[in-house]
């Protein structure tokens, strides 16, 4: 048996104790302090130091805190514990996971005849043979030596169970998920909202038989592409089902795509390749790890489409040595301008008539150093499309970004047009916010402009949302082609009939305020002397539910909840968040959800806030930095419990001022001892003040609506000033 790295044992972090046992990371930091017995570090630092996985396991059994370490966690912990690193580990997983689904009958008979050392001596030339007929001879995945494989005995027999219980796929896309998911600085990702929208403009021109991404990352853009090129072909077998004339063309799109993808990270290039392999059995795959502009794989590729979100504002693109480039047709990008190289490379790998499309940052559109380039651009036909996207579509998540429609110009180009079209704008309904964007809203938009622009020439002007210009039109000293600049407003608060309707609402309202305006009735002449509980205390006796929020990912596939933010509870909104996407590590976590009665408080900001939830705001999952208190109907009045939880002194007593930003510790607040009548005699007259406090944020933002309508109207000449 060999010796050295392979007999280290498999470790394990505090973070991966936690995970295996289902706590949180005090819970371990506790389990050392107070178990004597607990096991010893055999690795890592003095701040973050790795135990062994087999002892851990066998503490957490004794212990009852651990019936059965799943197959799934068996297999990632021996991941990151590899001696070779995670990413190795998992070239190594993901190659075997490629054999089992490939040639399952030759991984059975291997697996079964072969000790330990017997497998992992035959498995390198069987990989290569399964890698190179997948992959193509100039495949990425290497370094499966045979002692690179010594350590991974253990590895390569749990990864091939994995497979036979959830198949190899499935496998490959929990351990890459959740190594893409540990990693998140390492590694910029396209969401699957963008990375489907991109895919589906690239497809209206017709189905792509062959598609690019020269800076395929962890090959999202491909497997959308290719998710798409799936779609496209079951729809044309219902066609053919209808009639023999839909025979021809469903036969055209049955052919499979051939997936193109270039990556300088040689490590993520391979995990990417092993993804597109397991994922896309019918198509074939090509991917290679090399910098793209420096060093082009496919230098004769005509591709049908070519999707690219590139890296942003890189400086060391080649710019020095690539000058006199062949594929600077349209001009040579400044050092600065990096995002135009990646377009040129794009048209340059584009075959006639064929579509790119990129995401670019919204700088890229008004640059001054790019101005030629896009000028030069405009004037041949070759770029199509300027669409806005909502901020949060992509990293960097605070930065609308925009996507770029290109068309490899022919022998006869069309009349050069542009569409510009605004999906982030309130004109489309879309949410601007913190919150993840309103993605069917987005695709909507965006899809039914292109189609309608592509197949007339031109499209029906919408305001704010959509239109075509000229190219002509914006060749002046900027060529500035953000849609923001080109588009008409909307009508000012939908026009004077609408600054009409909130006037006579906001009469209303103000009606309704004053007849709410509450009296100070005269009471006793100081403070009340009640005997006072906490919200602890009550917790504890059971007299009312302690829950904080935070909590949940939105189910794959499935209706989410809306979030109640901290902000909507301040504001008094409506529910405005988005639980987030289940990690593809694992399955989605149920968030907490209100019922009506629940008593919701912030714990941030200093403010004396607490809302009780309403029928209409039941359901909603609990978001951040909030606290809820479900009280028992018998013992506590949800509006009493409430109302006095929002006292000014009540709420200083129970908060802590140890940083820049004021903690309320919920538990501390405190609550005066009074019968259940009494508790209602306040509720109702708390329910009279937030009802008033409802009606005085409804006229503010009425009267704002107003006013800021009237501005807009008066400068855009829709409102007269007689």
């Amino acid at each position: 048996m060999p010796t050295g790295t392979q007999d280290r044992p498999t470790e394990v972090t505090a973070a991966g104790i936690a995970r295996l046992a289902g706590v949180g990371r005090a819970a371990v930091s506790n389990w050392r302090r107070r178990h004597a017995d607990f096991p010893k570090p055999v690795g890592g630092t003095e701040t973050s130091p790795a135990f062994a996985l087999r002892e851990i396991e066998q503490w957490l059994r004794d212990q009852g805190k651990l019936a059965e370490v799943p197959l799934r966690e068996r297999v990632w912990q021996q991941l990151v514990g590899h001696p070779a690193g995670a990413a190795a580990a998992l070239r190594q997983a993901g190659a075997v996971l490629l054999l089992a689904h490939d040639r399952p009958a030759a991984w059975q008979q291997l697996r079964a005849a072969a000790d330990d050392a017997e497998l992992t001596g035959v498995l390198p030339a069987v990989l290569d043979a399964v890698l190179a007929a997948r992959l193509g001879p100039g495949h990425p995945v290497r370094g499966l030596t045979r002692e690179a494989l010594a350590p991974s005995a253990a590895l390569v027999r749990a990864t091939g169970d994995l497979a036979a219980a959830d198949g190899a796929a499935a496998a490959y896309d929990f351990l890459l998920g959740r190594h893409l998911d540990a990693n998140p600085r390492q590694y910029t990702l396209t969401p699957p909202g963008p990375a489907a929208l991109m895919a589906e403009l690239a497809a209206v021109a017709g189905p792509s038989g062959t598609v690019l991404d020269p800076a395929c990352g962890a090959g999202a853009l491909l497997a959308a592409a290719r998710e798409r090129s799936a779609e496209e072909s079951d729809a044309g077998e219902r066609d053919a089902g209808e009639g023999d004339a839909g025979e021809g063309e469903a036969g055209e799109s049955d052919a499979p795509v051939t997936l193109y993808g270039q990556e300088a990270d040689a490590d993520l290039a391979a995990l990417t390749a092993l993804r597109l392999a397991l994922g896309a059995p019918d198509a074939q795959v090509r991917v290679r790890a090399a910098d793209t502009l420096r060093a082009d794989a496919f230098r004769d590729l005509a591709a049908d489409a070519v999707l690219v979100h590139p890296p942003f504002n890189e400086r060391n693109w080649g710019h020095d040595e690539l000058a006199y480039d062949p594929r600077w047709e349209y001009g040579f990008p400044a050092r600065t301008e990096s995002e135009l190289a990646w377009v040129q490379h794009a048209l340059a790998r584009l075959r006639e008539g064929g579509t790119a499309v990129l995401l670019m940052p919204p700088a890229a559109a008004s640059r001054r150093s790019g101005r030629r380039i896009r000028a030069d651009l405009l004037r041949r036909g070759a770029l199509r499309a300027v669409i806005a996207l909502p901020a949060g579509a992509a990293p960097p998540n605070g930065v609308p970004l925009h996507l770029w429609v290109l068309r490899k110009p022919g022998t006869t180009p069309p009349a050069p047009q542009l569409l510009v079209v605004d999906a982030a704008g309130p004109a489309t309904g879309t949410p601007a916010g913190r919150d993840k964007p309103d993605w069917q809203t987005v695709r909507t938009t965006a899809v039914e402009a292109w189609r309608t622009f592509d197949r007339d020439g031109g499209i029906e002007e919408q305001p704010g949302v959509r239109r075509s210009l000229a190219a002509i039109d914006l060749l002046d000293d900027d060529v500035d082609l953000a849609p923001a600049r080109h588009l008409p407003p909307p009508a000012a608060a939908g026009g004077p009939a609408e600054l009409a309707r909130i006037r006579e609402r906001l009469t209303t309202t103000l009606a309704r305020t004053t007849a709410l305006t509450p009296r100070p009735d005269g009471g006793a002449a100081g403070p009340a002397r009640w005997p006072l509980t906490t919200v602890g205390e009550l917790a504890r006796s059971g007299a009312l539910v302690l829950r904080a929020g935070g909590a949940g990912t939105a189910p794959a596939g499935g209706a989410a909840p809306a979030v109640l933010t901290d902000h909507d509870v301040i504001g008094g909104d409506a529910p405005s968040g988005t639980l987030p996407e289940a990690p593809a590590s694992g399955p989605a976590e149920e968030p907490v959800l209100l019922q009506a009665g629940d008593v919701v408080v912030p714990v941030l900001g200093g403010g004396a806030v607490a809302r009780v939830t309403d029928d209409s705001t039941a359901g909603a999952a609990l978001g951040r930095n909030l606290t809820l208190l479900r009280p028992d109907p018998a013992a506590l009045d949800p509006w009493f419990l409430a109302g006095f939880l929002r006292g000014t002194a009540n709420n200083r007593q129970a908060s802590s001022y140890a940083s820049t930003a004021t903690r309320l510790d919920v538990r501390r607040l405190q609550l005066p001892r009074l019968p259940l009548a009494d508790q209602r005699r306040y509720g109702q007259r708390f329910r009279d003040l937030a009802a008033f406090e409802g009606a005085l944020r409804l006229t503010a933002r009425l009267g704002e609506q107003l006013v800021q309508g009237l501005h807009d109207g008066l400068t855009d000449g829709s409102v007269t000033p007689d």
